[in-house]
């Protein structure tokens, strides 16, 4: 079978478009990666169900490992370091050959590799990488999910007691921290949060036990207690892994952490806040390929990913992204940054702290301890003649009135704004003490957005929603009848909550001449969003709610925005 011409089945089927795959392979090329991880990494195929389309493709065979319980005296005939290093496990006997998952059973060199290991006949079959990389963790003894808890086992059950000055002690050799108990907790639990998919682990003191929570999809989830006499021990671990000063106690402190995991390079931002009980930790988990999302895979409907792409490539002006803390609004403009980092563009970016490396960008870091800030790297930046200039945060006037001097001046601004809704950010500015001409003259769209989750893949099943809820959002018959509604049963894929991942709902107001003139006066956000309504533009519960039509999402999701619970 040729190239990639399999792939076209997916576009056949309705799955796709044919836009959408030749994106994929645009995006493999790019990444260096097959067309097929492509489209799984944009989420426009589950991975499930690329590998079974493959293996059929192929004519190889083909197993569910989620649905696979594996005897134990299978899994003890390879190791589980073979296992990890490989993506390998092993599934069944045929006659006197083993049968064992791979993501490609077409790599002889891992097939060999594995005869030699393990000196039997191998025969390998196609599952998904991550299927088979939860069922390593699944099966095997040493998983991480496991680690963790009977390490804390352990620590509850003995009475050894870790004092700041023995971790110290150890920090000295290098050989001795790799075997200190708390040196394999933390990275434990930095792996652990990885692999359940959490953004954050938060670890608080209390009187008698420490809390350790993930975020995951945005929402808490409470992990472990450990013993609360290991706070002094982890406290001190992770500001060393983060270089941050172990005597200082009494003043908040940041640092940041490098790590590897599953064979991945992550960041932790580490943040350490002193609390009466002592000193509780957030580590912000940052993982690179996050960023590396296409715009088509932020979530925008057809209208707005077709304005979205037209603001963008607009010479000049200011776009704003608005929303709370966490709500995507980095990873949106990274997104951008990514689409328009050519080698004919210059783009600077001002940001505090970095948080991504982008490769061919310019990333200045906001540094308040030497002066400087916003303001001071946009006036500097413009003698560096970029073309696009992205902007951290607008927080003060100064910084505003940089960022609007760059745009009329020629350059494309992208910033970000704390405001609940779009037209809020029009009132936001003027409040600032920007002048309502220069915001009107300069903005050329405002964009507020959310996080909403995402009904999971493998346990979503439709269902029809009660009529309270379908009169609440005021849908018409004809919406309901051609709605796809759906919801999680709740599964090991989805940690039974019903939800996997996230996807971004939008606001976008484009400013045109009406909307100009209300800002120019002044008006109140009330009145320019009536007028945005009028052009329309679909509001972020408007948004949520179509993706519940779509089954994406569920109504429960929407009803939060519209009651303000995000």
């Amino acid at each position: 079978m040729a190239g990639n011409d399999w792939l076209n089945h997916f576009v056949e089927d309705g799955t796709i478009s044919a836009d959408q795959l030749h994106e994929a392979i645009g995006m493999a090329k790019s990444l260096g990666i097959h067309p097929e991880d492509a489209l799984v990494k944009m989420e426009y195929v589950d991975a499930g169900r690329m590998a079974a389309a493959k293996s059929e493709a192929f004519g190889i065979s083909y197993v569910d490992l989620d649905q696979l319980e594996i005897p134990h005296s299978m899994i003890e005939l390879v190791p589980e370091s073979v296992a990890r290093e490989n993506t390998c496990i092993p599934v069944e006997f045929k006659g006197e050959r083993l049968i064992v998952a791979v993501p490609d059973p077409m790599n002889l060199e891992v097939m060999d590799k594995l005869q030699f290991i393990l000196n039997r006949d191998v025969e390998l079959t196609m599952a998904s990488k991550e299927s088979i990389q939860s069922a390593i963790n699944r099966h095997y003894g040493q998983s991480e999910t496991e680690s963790v808890d009977s390490m804390l086992m352990e620590f509850t059950e003995t009475a050894i007691d870790f004092t700041e000055t023995e971790l110290v002690e150890a920090e000295k050799s290098a050989a001795e921290e790799e075997k200190s108990p708390i040196v394999r907790l933390v990275n434990l639990i930095i792996s652990e949060a990885v692999n359940m998919r959490a953004s954050d682990i938060h670890i608080e003191p209390f009187e008698d036990r420490i809390r350790i929570r993930y975020r995951i999809d945005g929402v808490l989830v409470e992990r472990d207690s450990p013993p609360r006499r290991l706070l002094g021990a982890l406290t001190s671990r992770i500001k060393v892994m983060g270089r941050i000063d172990i005597a200082e106690k009494r003043r908040p402190q940041d640092g940041r952490i490098k790590t590897r995991t599953g064979g991945k390079d992550y960041d932790l931002r580490v943040s350490v806040l002193p609390t009466n009980h002592g000193q509780a930790i957030v580590m912000r988990i940052l993982d690179r390929d996050n960023i590396k999302v296409g715009i088509r895979n932020l979530g925008f409907s057809e209208e707005n990913y077709r304005r979205f792409q037209n603001i963008i490539r607009r010479p000049n002006g200011i776009f704003l992204v608005t929303g709370p803390t966490g709500s995507g609004k980095t990873t949106t403009l990274y997104s951008a940054l990514g689409e328009l980092n050519r080698p004919d563009r210059k783009i600077i970016t001002a940001e505090d702290p970095v948080e991504y490396m982008l490769p061919g960008i310019n990333q200045c870091e906001v540094k308040h301890s030497i002066g400087l800030d916003f303001a001071r790297i946009i006036r500097a930046m413009l003698r560096q003649a970029p073309n696009v200039i992205l902007v951290g945060e607008i927080r003060d006037t100064e910084t505003a009135e940089m960022a609007i001097q760059a745009s009329l001046t020629g350059h494309l601004v992208f910033s970000t704004l704390h405001t609940n809704d779009a037209p809020g950010a029009i009132t936001r500015l003027i409040d600032m003490g920007v002048q309502p001409f220069l915001v009107a003259s300069s903005l050329m769209a405002v964009m507020a957005q959310r996080l909403v989750r995402v009904v999971c893949s493998k346990c979503g099943e439709s269902y029809a929603p009660d009529q309270t809820e379908l009169e609440f959002f005021e849908l018409t018959p004809d919406q309901i009848a051609n709605a796809n509604f759906r919801r999680g049963k709740g599964c090991k894929n989805c940690q039974h909550t019903g939800y996997r991942g996230r996807k971004a709902v939008f606001e976008l107001m484009m400013i045109n001449s009406t909307i100009r003139d209300l800002a120019f006066r002044s008006e109140p956000a009330q009145n320019i969003r009536r007028q945005a309504r009028l052009f329309g533009m679909k509001t972020l519960v408007e948004d949520a709610t179509d993706k519940a039509l779509e089954g994406i999402t569920t109504l429960q999701e929407a009803y939060k925005l519209r009651s303000g619970g995000h």
